[in-house]
């Protein structure tokens, strides 16, 4: 398709900033390249009230778990342009953090989203029947890793991190940690592991709730370093500059993950809900600073998988990106780019 003729889409997102949540804007940004014209917005107040009153304008509206699913919906009933819902995240993640005064009319707004939509893109196996439930069409789909970024990174990206990292006197043997600084993600207990790892540097990069935290270890520990949030573009060289990843959340889908497995890095993740997807791809820990002392080093000791390279290189953005060219098209009639 040309780039003036494909089908011109809404996308309504969470409300974050772009450094923080690029998986959505990849996606956005591959379909571009195919001829889509993709309009990428936060799911705001007044982007909500702009998108009411420009509804006409879309030839598809897709929604993002979990306001942007349901504002989606909104926009969709009454004569709007179809809904397709990229659904991310399952309800039990946002009714273990929110009180249930919230998440039970969320619950019930989000199935009557899926209701309302011509197709919802799922990530999550356990939320496939309640998707089913509400949904006529659906479909699987994964987190996007921009692959050949953190794979292959610019020589003058992995020396620009290394050098900084020396100013910060990180040591030979460097742990990374890239990803939001929340409870959740036992950023407590892996500060704690540090005076375990006395030998090891941990290099925090990302913000969060519990920053100040950080912040403090970082200035009583020599053997931590929090350099704040970074563009996104830097971290692959970061990656490459470090020996270890580390993720310490109860999920098997991750984009960090990707991300250290596609850099060639060894990875450190939480034993738990991603035992099943990623048994022998990962060194896996429990939530305690002794264990996860263990888990690095074992990490450390063992070569770096390839296997995990090859498991992220399924989700690179382009075959992602697929994903959800195939939903537009069943949702507004639109012809592929096969003949391209």
């Amino acid at each position: 398709m040309s780039a003036d003729s494909g089908p011109r889409v809404l996308w309504l997102t969470p409300d974050k900033p772009d450094r923080i949540s690029v998986g959505r804007r990849r996606i956005a940004e591959q379909l571009e390249q195919r001829g889509y014209r993709v309009t990428l917005w936060g799911t705001t107040l007044r982007t909500v009230w702009t998108a009411v009153l420009r509804r006409g304008r879309y030839d598809a509206v897709v929604g993002t778990t979990r306001t942007g699913a349901i504002v989606g919906a909104l926009l969709s009933v009454g004569g709007g342009p179809p809904l397709i819902i990229d659904h991310v995240d399952p309800i039990r993640q946002f009714e273990t953090t929110h009180p249930w005064w919230l998440a039970v009319p969320v619950r019930w707004l989000e199935g009557l989203a899926f209701a309302v939509a011509a197709h919802v893109l799922y990530v999550y196996a356990e939320e496939r029947e309640r998707v089913c439930r509400f949904a006529g069409a659906v479909s699987t789909t994964g987190l996007p890793v921009a692959y050949d970024r953190f794979s292959d990174p610019p020589a003058g990206s992995v020396s620009a991190a290394r050098e900084r990292l020396s100013a910060v006197d990180a040591g030979d043997r460097v742990l990374v940690y890239a990803g939001g600084l929340e409870p959740i993600y036992h950023i407590t207990e892996l500060v704690d592991a540090m005076t375990v790892l006395s030998e090891w540097t941990l290099v925090v990069l990302g913000t969060g709730s519990l920053e100040p935290e950080v912040r403090r270890a970082a200035t009583e520990r020599s053997n931590v370093a929090y350099l704040g949030t970074v563009p996104h573009e830097d971290v692959p060289g970061y990656l490459h500059a470090a020996d270890v990843g580390i993720c310490l959340v109860d999920d098997p889908h991750t984009l960090k993950l990707l991300e250290y497995g596609a850099a060639g890095l060894p990875v450190v993740q939480l034993a738990g809900r991603a035992e099943p997807r990623l048994e022998g791809l990962v060194t896996f820990c429990d939530p305690t600073p002794t264990d996860i002392a263990r888990a690095v080093r074992s990490a450390a000791g063992s070569a770096a998988s390839e296997e995990l390279r090859a498991f992220a290189r399924q989700f690179d953005v382009d075959a992602i990106a697929d994903d959800y060219a195939n939903a537009i098209e069943a949702v507004t009639g639109a012809p592929g780019d096969e003949d391209e």
